[in-house]
Parts: C-alpha cells; structure tokens; sequence
C-alpha cells in the first residue's frame, strides 16, 4: 500500500515538474521571438526613453502654453525637435561636402598648402619628432608627402567614410527616437504607471526609489553632460565660420565628441587656432577666434553647475567610460546612449548599497 501511494506521489511531482518545465519553456519562447522582432528598434526605443525622461518638464510647459491639449503638445515637440536635429545635420553635411571639395581641388591644382609646424612641435611628448618632420615635409612639398603616405590616407579615408555613414545612421536613430519621445510623452502617465508597477515587482519596497533614482540620472547627465557639450559644439562652429575655416561643420561635430567624453574642446581648436593664425589675412581675426576657442574650451566650468548643479553627481570617469564604450558597441548613437545608460547603472547600484557604503572602513583599509 506504501508503495503505490509513494509511487502515486512521485508521479504527481514528475507530472507537475513537467508542466512546470513546458511552461518555462513555452515562455522562454516568446521572449526570445518578442526579442528577436523588436532587437532592430531597441535603441532608437531606448533613446526615445531617454529624450523623453530628460526632457518632460519642457514637455509639461510646453502642454499648459497650447491649453492642456496633450496631442498638440506631442505634435509641436516632434516637429520643432525635428527641425533642431535635421537643421545641423543639413548644415554639418554641407560642410563636410565644401571641404572635401576643396581639398579635392587643392590637390588638382597644385594649389593646397599646409603651414610650417612651430619649434615648439619638437616638444610634444612621444610623437613630437616624427610628427614635426612629417609636418614639415607636407608643408615643403604636399604632393610627394601624398605620394608617401598614400596606404595610410587611405585607410584613413576609411575610416572617415564609415564614420560618416555612422553618423548618418545615428541621425537616423535620433529622427525615430524624437518621434518615439514625442508618443511617450502623450503617453506619460499610463508610462509612468507600468514604470511604478513593474518596480514594485522586481525591486519592493526599493522599487519606486530607483524609478526615481533613473528619472534624476538621466535628466543630470542630459543636461549637465549633453546639454552642456551641444552648447560648446555650437559655440565652437559660431567661431568657425566666423574665421572662415574649412569644414567649419566637422571640427564642430569633432568638439562636440570631446565634450561628451569630457575632453577639453582645445585639443580640436588650438591646431585649428595656429592653422587661422597662418591662414588668414587679418591678425585681429585669429587672436579673436583665439580668445574665442580659449571661452568655449573654459566654458563648461560655468555651464556645469548651472545645468548640473540641482542634478545627480556622477564621477567623470562614469561619463568617460560610458561614452567610449557606448560609441565602440553602437556606433555615434552610443556615444550619447552610453554616458547616460552608465550613469543610471552607477547610481543604482550606489542606491542599491544604500547605507552599505557610508559603514566604517574594512579592516583591510587600516592595514599596515
């Protein structure tokens, strides 16, 4: 009797184990096809929750200017942020189309000149002499420097164009992402809700705070590391055209990309300064776009607190970290995803550790 009663139960646990296995197996399916169809809009999703967390309080006043008319502000916002992106881009494609046009034709002709390198190239840490001599045989003779150089510039050609066609794809990313913002904001407070509910299942009583947590961090870096990049990037073009340098879109993207990364803009406007000093005709220009270069490369020590200060602290090499590693997994777009996305994973694990982190020193801290 024992036996076929344990012989009963243990065909109940194997048929329950059994349905508990195809279950998982039923939903481990879904997942993975749910993944499988929406992978190749995942970014531009994500970027859309991003743009749309950053920039919601604009969002809320823009919807009380048009009467509380949720559609209508959703409408102004895609449209006007639309025109914000594809204005620079028409703009940054012109120029890079214009320089490269010129320098085409600078070689045609015989007519393309590189300035002498000062002494002071000699200097430089560890490229200094071979850079000065290589300098200086481009600016002797610029077609037998070509001529050497060829497999390099090649390559380096290369690599242009596909950083190029990155950006290009990035700008396309970015057109979705401002169209998906554009729906998340209608949609806020149903958004909101799912957000709210689904912390309170995986995370508890912590949930909400990390929804929180994530709302400030993406608003802190959007505007205190985004926000204050774009705003030297424009600076720097507005004294580009101003000396009338080549390209003057390009080197402004370049800024744009050293900002981010927290670099200063300096290391892209000082050549470009000695270039202008060489160049142009008019002293008073180069020392104005000199004394300009030195504003925009200083400025973010007063943009920042003014963006950042009400923010999230994050450490800079959170910023840097995530912005390197962002562009090298996704392209121009991970260049901005990846500071942002970082930034929110370092403060929720420092939420997560809690009052972890402010105990006393391990043992190991006083150590002899």
């Amino acid at each position: 009797m024992n036996t076929s009663n344990d012989s009963t139960a243990d065909r109940s646990h194997l048929d329950k184990a059994l349905d508990v296995a195809l279950r998982l197996a039923f939903i481990a399916l879904i997942v993975m096809w749910c993944s499988k169809i929406v992978a190749p809009f995942f970014l531009p999703v994500l970027w859309g929750l991003v743009i749309a967390t950053a920039l919601y309080p604009v969002f809320l006043k823009l919807k009380a200017a048009v009467g509380g008319r949720v559609k209508l502000a959703g409408g102004i916002f895609i449209l006007v942020s639309l025109a914000l992106v594809l204005a620079p881009t028409i703009w940054l494609t012109d120029s890079i189309i214009d320089g490269a046009s010129r320098i085409g034709n600078g070689l045609q002709d015989g007519t393309l000149k590189v300035p002498p390198p000062s002494e002071s190239v000699k200097e430089w840490p560890a490229v200094g002499e071979n850079l000065y001599a290589s300098w200086s045989q481009a600016a002797a003779d610029m077609e037998a420097w070509i001529g050497r150089n060829s497999e390099q510039l090649k390559a380096l050609g290369g690599k242009m164009v596909g950083g190029v066609a990155s950006l290009g794809g990035a700008v396309v990313q970015t057109i979705f992402a401002l169209i998906i913002a554009g729906v998340f904001m209608i949609n806020a407070v149903g958004g909101g809700r799912v957000a709210y509910a689904f912390a309170d299942r995986m995370g508890g009583e912590k949930g909400r705070e990390l929804v929180d947590v994530s709302i400030g961090t993406v608003r802190s870096v959007v505007k205190g590391v985004l926000l204050v990049a774009v705003i030297q990037s424009l600076l720097a073009a507005a004294g580009l055209v101003f000396a009338g340098v080549p390209a003057a879109g390009f080197w402004a993207f370049l800024v744009l990309v050293l900002a981010i990364i927290q670099l200063p803009p300096i290391l892209i406007l000082g050549p470009i300064a000695a270039y202008v000093f060489a160049n142009n005709d008019s002293t008073v220009v180069a020392v104005i776009f000199l004394i300009w270069s030195l504003v925009v490369s200083g400025s973010d020590g007063f943009l920042k607190p003014i963006f950042l200060g009400r923010g999230v602290a994050v450490p800079m090499l959170i910023i840097l970290v995530g912005a390197i590693g962002g562009m090298m997994a996704a392209g121009v777009i991970g260049l901005f995803l990846g500071a942002v996305i970082l930034a929110i994973g370092y403060k929720l694990t420092e939420a997560w550790l809690g009052d972890s982190l402010k105990n006393e020193d391990p043992p190991i801290a006083s150590a002899d």
